[in-house]
């Protein structure tokens, strides 16, 4: 326990941990010490340059910086003396003396520390005469404007660039008088390192860094804030929306706030075009004569229910299947669940955890009785070791990838397992570039090193584990040897990345959908699982097994029972207790059997089998495998309801369209990847006659007969809490304290940041024996490629949101498939030239990307394009116990497109 010490600061008897600075203990009790270079939200060390922060220290020879002076017992502070106000105001005068003194107009009036602290000072002008730096601001790419003239060279940008995002993009150029800050000379943004998170403009204490769409927008003192949850991945960073007249302006973080503790990625902060956009769905559709045409709501529902009831009636509750959404609420995926189950009567609802993470949820239930995060992001400081695999965390998850970038930067060990060269293999102690579809066969080998070594945890496995004999004798084929032959990996490297895995204090595993999605999904997941029980790596900080969910909110629309097999919190349909519990509260009697998964759903409908598909926020036309397959299915429904907020490709088919809100507009929660539950609050008025998704459902309910009606979000959530054990004590009132993380079954539980310690859900963790399976679908003489698709930094999923956004789409408009440059020149391919990608499945057309971030014989393409569907080409393969397909591998040929 670290050692406490008292001090007084301006008569104020303070005590903290006697390693704190004097300016950290004095903001603890709420004393604000003026300072510029050093941001304490960064959790860096000071540079000590401006000089600001000095304070008066009795007993010392000077006046000392507080940002860097480490506080000690008895110690007697003064922050605020009249001649320390006075160093201030010169020092204030001396870095006005240059600016432009255009403070009227300057973006970041109101907004300005140099502002605040002059005013505070009582600094009207500068005092000293120097001739300002006349220079233009520059703005080198689509979203941040540099105006050297407010620079004051504290350094911050620099700062959280190098050592909190360690990207190293700008940094200072020029000496004396010519000092900046700047991207390497010469070398154009778009050329650059920088990723555009815009972080540095957050941290900038003047206006010399700002953000070019918010310009003339409206000040600091014009803009209403709203702190709410992102939509975009899984991270779940707190952002904080600045509205004014109904429209965002722009997204900042909230220092020291959140998981992301007030850093975002370039998504979270541009990427919010989408939500004031001229296509917004603004009223209800109805298709009439093959167009969609607009109607009343009441017409719409009226519609709706007519047909679902009919078909119902027809053909039964079986024959109708509904998509919830990732996208949406908590609230709202269990309103859409309950209606599906309670007014339909059936227990065909699923989502895109399908696609992404049901081979996590099934994999992990299994391991070790809860298919979560067993982690925080937090713990990732504490990891001794930190394995990635199937994850390019850096693009798909950027905030974490820049914990995990700060931790390799400390020296900790770092082993990615990826067949592409993604950014953390380029800082991986090791990198295992495996063929694509080998993990059990290499996970398995790193078992056997460890096994083989002796560097097994025998303890652990003998105390809280079961089923270790089976798994052991299944390990033990799998030498580095052979895992070399099947995944083309040294066995040096192997042995190598095992080692420093199992010798480390604690390691923790990081996996994405690089594992899941493929036809042995689940045996990959167990396999992760096994590594983690082999090394008692569970239970503990640093540790565990992580899946980094793909969506905002695919962590809690699996909580929430978007499921076929399970109610909320994963409380199965067929257990006859269960569904008793859930009948007496909806007062109906409900389906036992499970129902349909996404493909199923889809392949029902090719079959004539379902009749009536609702989809909400989901757009399986970009989503799904094989589109071709996926569009002849949707043609062959009855009814198709899509509910979204613009007219997708999925809605483009449908027979009625229904205009829903998005995240800016609603109350709510979101779950995020480790199991942390978040508010999602409304800043702005839905566009036209847009409405909440649980409200439109539950419209459609009472017309159907039955009463499903709510005072808002927080009476969803009270219901929720009533019947869903891990959700018990979660409420409103306590999440406008902070978030929780689930299990959390009473209001006076803290929630639970680590799972597992102790004791596992299920009791004792067991080990699978798990066997290497070839993927579905192997390259061939006709199809010689193996084709992984996944996700860039600058777009999202299948585009309906990122590609509106002007930043964006600025930085990348159109997709490429990258082809290495062996392949390539087999080929006659050259690099930006329009290439024809072929599979058994179909053909698109676009630009090569010659790179060797690919493997020869392996070629990458991200679908986010609707231009160039890469689920044109892939195949509907499943894994057998999660029903997931095969997105990572499928056989495809190259060719010149002219």
């Amino acid at each position: 326990m670290t050692e406490q010490v008292s001090l007084n600061i301006d008569d104020a008897e303070v005590t903290v941990p006697a390693d704190t600075t004097i300016l950290l203990a004095a903001r603890s009790a709420g004393i604000d010490i003026p300072h510029l270079c050093y941001d304490p939200d960064l959790g860096l060390p000071p540079t000590s340059s401006c000089r600001l922060c000095l304070v008066e220290v009795e007993g010392a020879r000077t006046f000392v910086p507080s940002c860097s002076y480490p506080v000690a017992a008895g110690m007697v502070v003064h922050t605020d003396t009249e001649e320390i106000r006075e160093i201030r105001r010169v020092i204030v005068e001396l870095l006005i003396s240059d600016c432009p003194q255009d403070c009227m107009t300057c973006e970041a009036c109101g907004d300005c520390d140099l502002q605040k602290y002059a005013y505070e000072l009582g600094v009207k002008g500068p005092e000293y005469l120097a001739a300002p730096i006349s220079v233009e601001p520059v703005q080198d790419g689509p979203a941040i404007i540099y105006d050297r003239s407010k620079c004051i060279l504290c350094g911050r940008c620099v700062e959280v660039c190098h050592n909190v995002e360690v990207t190293g993009a700008i940094d200072f150029l020029g000496r004396g008088f010519d000092t900046h800050i700047g991207l390497p000379p010469g070398l154009p943004r778009d050329q650059s390192v920088c990723t555009e998170c815009g972080n540095c403009i957050d941290v900038c204490p003047t206006g010399a860094l700002s953000f070019a769409g918010a310009v003339g927008k409206g000040r600091a003192w014009e803009l209403d804030r709203v702190v709410t949850t992102c939509p975009y991945c899984g991270v779940g960073c707190t952002l904080v929306l600045h509205t004014r007249n109904n429209r965002v302006v722009k997204i900042t973080g909230q220092p020291g706030l959140g998981v992301n503790q007030g850093r975002l990625c370039v998504k979270g902060r541009f990427g919010f075009d989408f939500v004031n956009h001229e296509e917004r769905l603004t009223k209800p559709l109805i298709r009439r004569n093959g167009e969609l045409m607009p109607v009343s709501w009441d017409e719409a529902l009226d519609f709706v229910t007519q047909r679902l009831t009919q078909i119902k009636q027809e053909f039964g509750p079986d024959s109708i299947a509904a998509m919830s959404s990732a996208k949406c609420t908590n609230e709202e995926n269990y309103i859409m669940q309950k209606f599906m189950r309670a007014v339909i009567g059936t227990n065909n609802v699923d989502h895109c955890a399908r696609l992404c993470h049901a081979s996590t949820v099934a994999g992990l239930a299994q391991a070790f009785g809860s298919g979560a995060m067993t982690n925080s992001i937090e713990d990732l400081d504490d990891a001794g070791a930190i394995f990635v695999i199937g994850s390019n965390t850096t693009e798909c998850h950027p905030i974490i990838g820049a914990v995990i970038k700060r931790a390799a930067q400390r020296g900790v060990p770092l082993i990615v397992a990826d067949p592409r060269l993604i950014e953390l293999a380029e800082l991986a102690t090791v990198h295992l570039r495996h063929r694509s579809g080998t993990d059990v066969a290499l996970i398995n080998a790193l078992m056997n090193v460890i096994l083989s070594e002796g560097l097994a945890d025998e303890q652990f496995i003998a105390e809280r584990t079961e089923g270790f004999a089976e798994f052991r004798a299944a390990v033990e084929p799998y030498t580095p040897e052979l895992a070399e032959s099947i995944t083309g990996v040294a066995a040096d490297d192997i042995v190598r990345a095992a080692r420093l895995y199992a010798q480390a204090p604690a390691a923790a595993i990081i996996y994405s959908m690089g594992i899941t999605q493929h036809t042995t999904g689940t045996d990959n997941v167990l396999s992760l699982a096994n590594l983690a029980l082999l090394t008692g790596n569970l239970g503990k900080r640093g540790a565990g097994v992580n899946p980094l969910r793909g969506q905002n909110n695919v962590q809690g629309a699996c909580d929430l029972g978007a499921l076929p097999n399970v109610f909320p919190g994963y409380q199965k349909v067929d257990d006859d207790e269960v569904r008793a519990k859930f009948e007496g509260a909806w007062g109906v009697s409900l389906p036992a059997g499970p129902g349909l998964t996404v493909v199923e759903m889809i392949n029902a409908a090719a079959d004539r089998e379902l009749k009536a598909l609702y989809v909400m926020g989901e757009n399986p036309m970009l989503s799904d495998p094989d589109q071709t397959h996926v569009e002849k299915a949707l043609r062959s429904l009855d009814l198709l309801i899509v509910q979204d907020i613009f007219l997708t490709e999925t809605a483009q088919l449908a027979d009625v369209v229904l205009p829903a809100t998005l995240f800016a507009e609603k109350e709510g929660t979101f779950t995020n990847t480790e199991r942390r539950v978040q508010r999602v609050r409304q800043a702005l008025e839905p566009p036209g006659e847009a409405r909440g998704d649980w409200q439109i459902i539950c419209e459609l309910a009472r017309r159907m007969g039955y009463e499903m009606s709510y005072s808002g979000a927080v009476a969803i959530q009270d219901e929720i809490a009533s019947l869903t054990p891990s959700y018990g004590g979660i409420t409103y009132d306590r999440l406008e304290q902070g978030p929780l993380q689930w299990p959390c079954p009473d209001r006076d539980h803290p929630g639970t940041p680590i799972l597992h310690v102790g004791k596992f859900t299920r009791g004792l963790g067991k080990f699978a024996s798990v066997e290497f399976i070839p993927p579905q679908e192997l390259p061939d003489d006709d199809y010689p490629l193996v084709l992984s698709t996944g996700r860039i930094l600058q777009h999202f999923h299948t585009g309906t949101m990122s590609r509106r956004s002007e930043v964006l789409g600025a930085l990348v408009s159109v997709g490429a498939i990258e082809i290495n440059p062996q392949d390539a020149q087999r080929l006659g391919i050259a690099d930006g030239e329009p290439v024809r990608v072929s599979s058994r499945r179909g053909q698109i057309e676009i630009n090569a990307r010659v790179t060797d971030r690919v493997a020869p014989g392996a070629v990458f393409l991200a679908f986010h394009y609707r231009e160039a569907p890469a689920n044109r080409l892939t195949i509907a393969a499943l894994d057998p116990v999660a029903k997931i397909p095969e997105f990572k591998v499928c056989a495809v040929k190259i060719e010149p497109a002219s």
